[in-house]
């Protein structure tokens, strides 16, 4: 990592999240927000909010983001990087509009973003821009000074990112029963989407059938897992890539198999144990507590076949030296130096500007941390088509 301390330009870093409800009376306009424009009713946004009814009407991902909060201020604050940490979410408060909004009040004009989401996708990254465009859009209009906004570079395969869920994958392996371990299969998930989406996801030279950057970053990541294990346990344990939380019309095609379809195929294959380790999740927020700790689990426990889930990243220490390497990486950059790019795997790190038609909207809007604009005090948004805006 590197050895800089120097943040400049950047005077800030936001943490940009999801979001999620904090008690039974935010479920509903949470999900609302999430669903925004599409017309859904009331009803159906309580059917689909019965996971979160379960646990209280309480997502653990606005803890998680706290944590996470915590950790990186104490990494900056040990490695004397002076830059104050900030945190916004696209769906429920803290909300990102009134972060940014915040941030240019107490003086702060060049913000670096950390995403939490490491792949690319529409969903994990695309998205995440148009939201910092519509609320550049509303400082704007507020005739606030807007800040320029740079998001941080994937991280799905930088060391602090991946020797975490190594560790997690080992400590789920070593508490199965000692007679099935061996033979333990290791299920990597992470969200399901669209086959469409899949498919444009990451830059255009990496689009086409199969799954494109999204699909090709978390088997990058699997299999550097895998070998790290193998290295560890002297084990070459049998391995896939799988999905969960598909949420869309049964008639749209999404990415498969199913974490429970998956887990009735293994029983079937005779497999005595598996580990499911959920490689697409940054923390264990509502996806891993309903998807994984109870759905799926409820489905092993039915085929009588033992399973464990490994831990996510969160807010673990090398995460946050992560962060801090990330935006002294970016930072250096911006300053017109080259430093070392911290990457494992194949794929070698990512870039730092998304290029235009990278995980293209569903229909054309603005969004930020693109392109770069000519005007460094501007939106700094282009369109689908590249166009300056």
């Amino acid at each position: 990592m590197s050895d800089l301390r120097d943040p400049a330009p950047y005077d800030a870093l936001l943490l940009l999240s999801f979001g999620g409800p904090e008690g039974p009376d935010d479920v509903v306009p949470f999900l609302a927000n999430v669903t925004r424009g599409r017309g859904i009713p009331e009803e159906r946004l309580k059917e689909v909010g019965k996971h979160y009814f379960l646990f209280g009407g309480v997502s653990p991902i606005n803890a998680q983001n706290r944590a996470l909060l915590d950790a990186l201020r104490e990494d900056f604050a040990e490695h004397g990087l002076d830059l104050p940490v900030y945190w916004g979410n696209r769906n429920w408060a803290p909300y990102l509009t009134d972060t940014l909004r915040e941030m240019v009040r107490d003086g702060h004009r060049r913000v670096a973003v950390l995403a939490t989401s490491a792949y690319a996708s529409y969903s994990g990254c695309r998205q995440y821009r148009e939201n910092l465009a519509e609320s550049l859009a509303a400082l704007e209009a507020e005739g606030l000074p807007v800040p320029r906004v740079d998001k941080l570079r994937h991280y799905f395969n930088h060391p602090g990112f991946v020797a975490p869920m190594v560790d997690g994958v080992l400590a789920a392996l070593a508490d199965l029963p000692e007679d099935v371990r061996a033979g333990a299969h290791l299920a990597f998930t992470t969200h399901s989407i669209p086959t469409s989406a899949a498919d444009t996801s990451g830059p255009a030279d990496a689009h086409g059938e199969g799954g494109g950057a999204y699909v090709a970053e978390h088997l990058d990541v699997a299999r550097l897992i895998v070998d790290a294990v193998r290295e560890e346990t002297g084990v070459d344990h049998p391995w896939k890539l799988v999905y969960q939380s598909r949420s869309g019309a049964p008639h749209i095609p999404w990415l498969e198999p199913d974490i429970c379809d998956h887990l009735e195929t293994l029983h079937a294959d005779g497999v005595p144990a598996a580990v499911m380790a959920p490689i697409g999740f940054v923390s264990d927020h509502m996806e891993v507590l309903y998807d994984l700790d109870t759905e799926a689990a409820a489905k092993a426990a039915e085929l009588g076949l033992p399973v464990r889930r490994s831990a996510t990243v969160g807010a673990d220490p090398r995460f946050a030296a992560a962060v801090r390497d990330l935006v002294l990486e970016r930072a250096a950059t911006e300053r017109g130096q080259a430093p070392e790019r911290c990457a494992l795997g194949a794929l070698g790190p990512g870039h730092d500007l998304c290029p235009v038609g990278c995980c293209p909207a569903r229909a054309p809007r603005p969004a930020a941390a693109g392109r770069v604009s000519p005007d460094p005090g501007g939106l700094f948004y282009t369109t689908d088509a590249g166009e300056e805006i």
